[in-house]
Parts: structure tokens; sequence; C-alpha cells
């Protein structure tokens, strides 16, 4: 069972692909899977956002 990544682990390995793609730290080959991985760290981040935000409405409706 694939374990899942908490949101601000998700985040911070996000920053750290930016930061280093920015910084030119990545050579050509690492630059295609560092993107790959910032594009599913970029929908985890907005999964857990919009759930959390949906959960919020909802118990704000319930008052």
């Amino acid at each position: 069972m694939k374990q899942e990544i908490k949101y601000e682990a998700a985040f911070a390995e996000l920053q750290s692909i930016v930061r280093r793609m920015e910084n030119d730290e990545l050579d050509i080959d690492q630059m295609s899977e560092q993107l790959k991985r910032a594009q599913q760290l970029i929908k985890i981040c907005k999964d857990k956002l919009t759930k959390t935000d949906e959960e919020i409405k909802k118990i704000l409706a319930e008052e």
C-alpha cells in the first residue's frame, strides 16, 4: 500500500525542486524526472487544498 504524503511534505519537496531548477542545479537528465515529480506534487497539493476547502464549507454550513 502506498503511503500518502502530507501536504507540508509535498509542498516542501516542490519548493526544493523549484529552487534547484531556478539555480540550474539539475542536469538535463534530472530535469525531466524532476518536472514529472513536480507535476505530481502540484496535483497532490491542489487535491488536498480542494478537499480541505470542501470540508470547511461543509462544517460552516452545518452551523
